[in-house]
């Protein structure tokens, strides 16, 4: 007769988490470019591309360097750490299906807040017809996003490391066919081994992220410089926004449960 275990609480909650991260490369890996994006890259000026790729690699570098502790004034990081320490003891105590997916619950929550307050901004500037001046404000919310979600699941965004694996996460996020599994491999041997490549440079990082993003939002970015119909580009950014922040629950959720199984090992 055959013996089945049950699967523990951890276990299927890390079942889950795989099948999604699966679920959502195999998307992006077999992405094909829509039939609006063929159409406007017909009128999109040439320029245009580089002139993204800048501004996009301005707004990180600027947010890296000075713009944290700004963002930081939108929501408590304290709290927020907090909240995760006490969902922490609580899984501790309990282990069950609830506690582990209070972690989750609670990303979800603060990232649903931040794609709604990035459309609304995206649109009330596509109205005006502005587009490219959008960038450092999308980029400061995407950003600020990132940074709940990494806090909600115990981890920071400070060092060199953690932004280096925050720009992995985007451009991934972002990416598609064979670029998606080079990047999402950076981010996977950094889960395993907690280290940078040798050769990692942090200019080439925000430059290589700011341009797979400028390349997906090329077309509704033009389309966001035109007054009126801008609306419709600046609603992107919260479809890109929402993207972003299912990639980067993911990938932190997986984080912390693997860094979960370690601690139960020793």
């Amino acid at each position: 007769m055959l013996f089945f275990r049950k699967k523990t609480p951890y276990e299927k909650e890390m079942a889950a988490v795989l099948r999604k991260e699966r679920r959502f490369l195999e998307s992006r890996e077999n992405r094909k470019e829509s039939f609006v994006n063929r159409k406007l890259a017909e009128v999109v000026p040439a320029k245009l591309q580089g002139t993204l790729d800048s501004a996009f690699a301005k707004a990180f570098g600027l947010i890296f360097e000075k713009g944290t502790k700004v963002i930081e004034k939108t929501y408590s990081r304290k709290n927020l750490e907090i909240d995760f320490y006490e969902n922490q003891y609580m899984n501790a105590v309990l282990e069950n299906k609830k506690t582990l997916r209070a972690f989750s619950k609670k990303a979800k929550g603060a990232g649903t807040k931040n794609i709604l307050l990035s459309g609304t901004a995206g649109v009330g500037m596509g109205i005006l017809g502005i587009g490219i001046p959008d960038i450092p404000v999308f980029t400061a919310i995407l950003l600020k996003s990132v940074y709940e979600i990494a806090l909600d699941y115990g981890f920071d965004y400070d060092s060199e490391k953690e932004r280096a694996f925050i720009l992995w996460v985007i451009e991934t996020a972002v990416s598609c066919g064979e670029k998606t599994a080079e990047t999402n491999g950076k981010i996977e041997k950094f889960i395993k081994t907690g280290e940078l490549p040798e050769d990692y440079n942090r200019e080439e990082a925000i430059k290589s992220a700011a341009a797979t993003l400028s390349k997906e939002l090329l077309y509704m970015k033009f389309v966001q410089g035109i007054p009126i119909i801008g609306a419709v580009g600046g609603f992107y950014d919260a479809v890109y926004m929402k993207r972003i922040n299912e990639f980067a629950n993911i990938k932190y959720r997986k984080r912390m449960l693997l860094k979960m199984k370690r601690g139960a090992e020793k």
